[in-house]
């Protein structure tokens, strides 16, 4: 597994400085909920985030048998996947203001595997069983054998449990920044927990069920 270093994705926080401009200038100070609902807004709009991205290998052997001849075909392939986040999925419930503890507590969307982009320049087959190949479609239907058992095992690979934490800790970190930065410029002081749904479930330990939804807050 090669892992690609993404840089957080800057449009949000851009979006986001410039909303925090228009919000001093109509108050007296920036109003946690505000700047908040106008990270939410900028992130909203990036639609999809990816942060985290790695290459994995792996090769396959497909083999096909008929009028008593053998052919087989053996695929070495490499791929490029990425782990993203449908930001569209990010609702103002899932961001949430602790004013007793002053922590902003945003609940993370799933992470999505992307299908992997193969490198065709990498691709290296090595067959067997010419006569067969020759005289039936059989060729072709290894190569569409291996290219889907291919595409299985690099997601099966990417899915793993050692990616998915690195994932994981890199879509946490890039959802923390882009809600903690602008905090930080308009001179708020407050934590930034991400965390996701399956680590709220069942803990008794956090404050999520004590805090207030974002949607709420901007109802008042």
């Amino acid at each position: 597994m090669t892992v690609h270093r993404l840089i957080y994705p800057l449009i949000a926080i851009l979006l986001t400085l410039v909303a925090i401009v228009s919000i001093v200038n109509r108050q007296t100070g920036p109003d946690i909920e505000l700047v908040a609902n106008a990270s939410l807004k900028g992130m909203r709009e990036q639609n999809r985030l990816t942060t985290f991205a790695a290459n994995y290998s792996t090769v396959v052997t497909s083999e096909q048998k008929r009028f008593g001849l053998t052919a087989r075909k053996t695929l070495i392939m490499q791929g490029l996947v990425r782990y993203e986040v449908d930001m569209t999925k990010l609702a103002a419930n899932d961001v949430r203001w602790d004013a007793k503890t002053g922590t902003l507590f945003v609940r993370i969307p799933d992470i999505e595997v992307s299908k992997p982009q193969i490198d065709l320049k990498s691709i290296q087959e090595y067959d067997a069983g010419g006569i067969l190949t020759a005289l039936t479609d059989a060729e072709r239907q290894l190569d569409a054998a291996n290219r889907a058992k291919g595409e299985a095992a690099l997601i099966e690979q990417a899915e793993g449990p050692v990616p998915m934490r690195l994932a994981r800790d890199a879509t946490r970190r890039a959802i923390m920044q882009n809600f903690a930065t602008p905090l930080k410029a308009a001179g708020i002081s407050a934590r930034v927990e991400a965390k996701y749904g399956d680590e709220l479930v069942g803990k008794v330990d956090t404050r999520w069920d004590y805090s207030t939804p974002l949607e709420e807050i901007m109802r008042k």
